[in-house]
């Protein structure tokens, strides 16, 4: 098979899937920035099971210290290369078929040294922590170490190794990543329960679509993958159409005899380009809305939560507070005969009234109502902040939602499965059931 055979038939075909792996992100990329466009932010306290997004600093008692730059920091990963160069001498057949050499210089950087740790941490907002394992996550740190250098330079054997790579120049570039302790990070994926704990963390995953933690704000993450979205769309539609002018100029060098073909080929890969976006928008508006669904789930299950705890601790107080105020009557009265008896007198015996007493309080834990009102109400503040919280992100994906069903093109897709706006929800739509007790009763 010659050049031009291979060009006439391996042009469309390799431009072709080129093209579609470049469609294949494309549209990944799409369905990934909708994703961070949808989700709301949630507070750390405010984090129920399933897919979240959060804003913090990384916090850990006892950090790691980076490689290169020498920070504390929470992950970091560095790398060592080496720069080489060489010259090639190669042997060619020229158009007389006269056999000819040249040389050519090339040159180029080899990892010569690598590595990297992470450890969990805990990320830190204006209403509390909560755990972050990152294993498995796409991260993107900072770069917060860069340097080029000789043998001279100290950096060049102290942290990089002692043997050099063929041909080298004897240049080294160091550079490090890393999540510096403090950072204010984007979290993105999935929540489940601790196993030690009762409490939620952030870790991979396989059935979530995203785990993401990165130093950069939301609106550049954003703006990321949209750039990355278009752009590869944009280079799929020239690489489909560049495959079929490869094959015109194999054939017989005539463009204008083909530019129909052209035109075809880039009008299907623009249909299917279409058809790809309507698939990823539609099942991306689905999963909004089960997202809205298990929000309301959220609220219903801190409701219950509230329903099942708040009334059986009332009562507990209550019940404390009778069993130390006949505690108090009882202390009362055995004081009160005691000191009611004349000396020399039949009467109560001393020993027998305090034994009673004692006896009492060794059986019972000394109680106090000032804690047990503590607890009562940082019991009811919690609750009714993970109730606001709940409601709160209900209505904020909500409002997502109803902004999709708004927007073009996406209200026409909600139009043909008949997708309605939610409701948002007021503090009319969950009337607090009272629980003010009063207490002194």
């Amino acid at each position: 098979m010659n050049q031009q055979t291979i060009c006439i038939y391996g042009g469309p075909v390799i431009g072709c899937l080129v093209a579609f792996v470049c469609l294949f992100f494309a549209l990944r990329a799409a369905r990934r920035k909708r994703l961070v466009d949808n989700i709301p932010t949630s507070k750390t306290t405010g984090v129920f099971i399933g897919l979240v997004e959060l804003n913090g600093s990384a916090e850990v008692e006892t950090p790691i210290r980076g490689f290169l730059a020498e920070i504390p920091c929470v992950f970091h990963k560095w790398d060592v290369e080496e720069h080489w160069s060489r010259t090639v001498t190669e042997t060619y057949t020229d158009s007389k078929g006269n056999p000819q050499t040249r040389t050519r210089t090339e040159n180029g950087w080899s990892t010569v040294a690598s590595g990297g740790e992470m450890i969990p941490f805990y990320l830190k907002d204006d209403c509390g922590i909560i755990l972050v394992r990152p294993e498995g996550a796409d991260i993107q740190a900072q770069q917060v170490f860069e340097e080029t250098c000789g043998r001279s330079d100290p950096l060049y054997y102290a942290k990089g190794p002692a043997a050099a790579v063929s041909n080298s120049d004897h240049r080294r570039r160091f550079t490090e990543q890393a999540i510096p302790l403090h950072a204010v990070l984007y979290v993105m994926g999935q929540a489940r329960e601790r196993e030690n704990v009762v409490a939620p963390e952030i870790a991979r995953d396989a059935s979530a679509p995203m785990f993401l933690i990165s130093t950069k704000s939301e609106a550049k993450i954003s703006g990321g993958l949209a750039w990355q979205y278009w752009c590869l769309a944009i280079i799929g539609l020239l690489v489909s159409v560049a495959g079929m002018i490869v094959r015109t100029m194999a054939m017989n060098g005539r463009p204008e005899t083909d530019y129909p073909i052209w035109i075809v080929t880039g009008t299907v890969f623009i249909g299917i380009w279409f058809l790809g976006w309507l698939r990823m928008a539609f099942n991306s508006m689905v999963e909004l809305k089960q997202r809205v669904r298990q929000a309301w789930s959220n609220v219903d299950v801190q409701l219950k939560r509230r329903n099942d705890l708040i009334p059986k601790l009332v009562e507990i107080v209550k019940g404390l507070k009778d069993y130390e105020r006949n505690l108090q009557s009882e202390v009362i009265r055995l004081r009160t005969e005691l000191t009611a008896t004349p000396p020399g007198e039949s009467g109560p015996n001393p020993s027998a009234c305090l034994s009673s007493v004692t006896i009492i309080a060794e059986r019972y834990p000394e109680l106090k109502t000032s804690n047990a009102f503590l607890l009562l109400q940082e019991e009811l503040s919690c609750t009714e902040d993970r109730i606001s919280l709940a409601r709160s992100y209900f209505n904020d994906i909500a409002t997502f939602y109803n902004t999709r069903l708004e927007t073009i093109p996406d209200r026409y897709i909600a139009a043909i499965v008949a997708m309605k706006p939610q409701s948002l929800m007021t503090a009319d739509d969950f009337e607090r059931k009272s629980i003010q007790v009063n207490l002194a009763e």
